[in-house]
């Protein structure tokens, strides 16, 4: 009787979101991987790259929420991307203690050619779907990003 209990409350792997968003984000990985091989950047750096793209500097922290890491764990993608001379760190004018990433010049044609591959890869795998799902799929993501642990 347990066993059917537990059995029944199993969900199937074709009909797990979170398996399929695994399956999805190893598919686009291999993809942009493939892509950005020039580049010769982990797929670390290339999310840390891809997410100061706008230009704008980025504290550890406010770069650590947007790439989904703790600031301490960012701290060895970070020595990798000023190493390569991507990046550099400086303080936040007003705020000494914190520290500001900024893009140098070759970090600003590294993330615009991440930036335009992640665009493209975009475009071919959700541009035959509505609007209205691709909103879905992202208000999606949002909660799963947002699951408290």
């Amino acid at each position: 009787m347990q066993s059917e209990i537990v059995q029944s409350e199993i969900v199937p792997s074709e009909w797990s979101a979170l398996l399929a968003l695994q399956r999805a984000t190893h598919a686009t990985l291999q993809v942009l991987a493939a892509e950005l091989v020039d580049l010769d950047l982990t797929a670390s750096e290339i999310n840390a790259l891809a997410n100061l793209a706008d230009g704008r500097g980025r504290t550890v922290s406010e770069l650590g929420a947007a790439v989904g890491t703790r600031p301490t764990t960012l701290t060895s993608v970070l020595d990798r991307l000023e190493r390569r001379g991507h990046i550099t760190r400086g303080t936040r004018p007003g705020d000494r203690r914190a520290v500001l990433i900024e893009l140098t010049a070759s970090g600003r044609l590294a993330a615009a050619t991440i930036r335009q591959a992640v665009t493209d890869l975009e475009r071919r795998a959700l541009g035959r779907l509505p609007a209205d799902a691709i909103a879905g799929l992202r208000t999606a993501l949002q909660a799963l990003t947002e699951v408290p642990s």
